[in-house]
């Protein structure tokens, strides 16, 4: 197949480049590449390419930040999955958008599955719904909902996110304060970037999928697996949701299930196996680059 990856540059499109590139003729596009944000420059991109499949990884990811601009949000998390679903559409290609578990409200105490309805509570939460609605307009999509992304794929940037800035803390013997009531379900993201593939050549059915690691925990019990992986002493501040106050509101409760993608064949690693192996590769660093993580 010949897979162009919008987005390429971030923590999952370098992943997604790294899992597929072995095997299938790769386009690497990043924002020098392509300007997601315009819908001829998308159709452009389409029509010179041609690729078999289209994934859209990119997107506007400062949660607090929508809430102060929309309009940018929407221009990247949902608009752009509106020209990239009618491209497809068009040259009868395959896309794949990634959407979040913020779509839902977190007022639930099991696993979230793709038959729950949705109900954001945000700016973002909203952008990135409105992008899975617009990603069904292609005859054949996949939109895959991941949340709380960790991990680096060989030659990707820097890792993001909020088990990143725990790992960072904990080398560095500082306090790591973690919520000890807020439940989610981990991405590493190169087990995100195999399931993409496994669902692309298996020709499963389209439609939404969750994609996460399996199980769940609290960002406290996280926190401390991380902690015990890393054999350091950590000093564990516990905090509770309600306690603190952010711009845009998160749901608490986030866990999704994995049981649609399962049926389709792709199981997910339970997300401490998936923890443990992203540790090992900050192992495997040269020494100078894992002092660097710790400055």
């Amino acid at each position: 197949m010949r897979i162009a990856v919008a987005g390429a540059r971030g923590q999952l499109g370098a992943a997604l480049v790294h899992e597929l590139a072995p095997a299938h003729e790769t386009i690497a596009l990043g924002r020098a590449e392509l300007d997601i944000a315009n819908d001829r420059a998308v159709s452009a991109a389409m029509a010179k390419f041609a690729p078999d499949v289209v994934i859209n990884c990119a997107g506007y990811n400062d949660v607090d930040g929508a809430e102060d601009h929309p309009v940018d949000a929407l221009n990247a998390n949902a608009f752009p999955a509106r020209a990239f679903a009618h491209a497809a559409a068009a040259r009868g290609a395959v896309f794949v958008q990634y959407s979040s578990d913020f779509v839902f409200d977190g007022t639930k105490t099991e696993p979230y599955t793709e038959e729950d309805r949705p109900n954001p509570r945000s700016v973002y939460a909203a952008s990135k719904l409105l992008g899975e609605w617009f990603a069904a307009d292609a005859p054949r999509s996949y939109v895959l909902r991941v949340e709380s992304l960790f991990g680096q794929a060989p030659g990707g940037p820097e890792p993001k996110g909020s088990i990143g800035a725990m790992v960072k803390k904990l080398l560095a013997g500082e306090d790591v304060v973690a919520f000890a009531d807020r439940t989610v379900s981990p991405t590493y993201i190169l087990d995100a970037a195999r399931a993409t593939r496994l669902l692309l050549e298996s020709n499963a059915a389209p439609g939404l999928y969750h994609c996460v690691n399996s199980g769940s925990g609290t960002w406290l019990e996280l926190a401390r697996e991380l902690a015990n992986r890393l054999g350091v002493a950590a000093n564990l501040v516990p905090k509770q949701f309600a306690d603190v106050k952010l711009r845009a509101a998160r749901p608490q409760y986030c866990a999704l299930s994995n049981g649609k993608l399962h049926a389709a064949g792709v199981a997910m690693p339970d997300w401490r196996d998936a923890l443990g192996r992203y540790l090992q590769t900050l192992r495997s660093e040269p020494a100078d680059q894992l002092s660097h993580r710790q400055a």
